[in-house]
């Protein structure tokens, strides 16, 4: 049985249709990599995956149980799905210790020193422990994310939900939460990633999912959609931001005078 189970779901702010009758199932250690136009509902599709937003209609399962039915304990499914998002969303008054170390003691329940144990192994892990005492105004975007990461993992998720996680970063700090997440699926981490980072995602995606308006375009191995789609649609958009991402990459760096 899949990890994940989405059937027919359907989300609509007003008249606008988000997600049109989206069925999709996640193996466990499948890293699943969502791409396509702004707007299409990629981000509310993660959202919904976790019931951060309440869909309209469809089914969700998650490790053999529906959570979209009534009665759920949405709390419990919650911490075993972690969840990463664009802006880091971080306790501004916590250390990074702290904002890892938090949901350890208050929602797992750890003694203070179980979750100061835990927290500092995950931020070791991330390669973080040498900025245990700072807080995130002291840190770059990229050590931020990595907190971010470090705190989802310290409550032993299933699955990671990745929300373009390099998109808030400069250039230069990609890399150093792109090799985090390349470690997670080297682990067999099982993970959902919304990003345009194509380079990530041919080298560690087992699916590509491309999506427009609301539903699923294609999907497949990354290396066969990019070089040989099926939907003409699919080839125009990943051409168009594979030439972008070469073209920044060959792009000289600026001069530091």
């Amino acid at each position: 049985m899949p990890l994940i189970q989405i059937k027919q779901l359907t989300k609509r702010y007003g008249e606008n249709v988000v997600l049109d009758g989206i069925s999709l199932d996640v193996d466990e250690g499948e890293v699943v990599v969502f791409v396509g136009p702004s707007g299409t509902g990629k981000t509310t599709l993660l959202y919904c995956t976790n019931l951060l937003v309440k869909p309209e209609g469809g089914e969700i399962w998650f490790d053999g149980q529906e959570i979209t039915t009534a009665g759920v304990d949405l709390n419990k499914v919650r911490q075993r799905m972690g969840m990463v998002f664009q802006e880091f969303n971080l306790f501004n008054h916590l250390t990074a210790l702290d904002n890892v170390r938090i949901g350890l003691t208050k929602v797992k329940g750890l003694s203070t020193q179980a979750a100061t144990e835990r927290a500092q192994r995950e931020l070791e892990q991330v390669g973080l422990s040498n900025r245990t005492g700072h807080y995130p105004g002291q840190l770059s975007g990229g050590q931020k994310q990595r907190v971010a990461i470090a705190r989802a993992l310290a409550m032993d998720p299933k699955i990671m939900l990745f929300d373009e996680p390099t998109s808030a970063l400069d250039p230069e700090l990609i890399g150093e939460v792109l090799d985090v997440m390349l470690r997670l699926a080297k682990e067999g981490m099982t993970m959902m990633v919304v990003t345009h980072e194509m380079g990530f995602a041919s080298e560690v995606a087992d699916r590509l999912v491309f999506m427009e308006a609301g539903r699923i375009v294609e999907q497949g191995p990354p290396q066969e959609l990019i070089h040989n789609p099926q939907v003409e649609r699919t080839g125009k958009f990943l051409g168009r931001i594979g030439k972008l991402h070469n073209s920044l990459s060959a792009a000289p760096e600026e001069s530091s005078l």
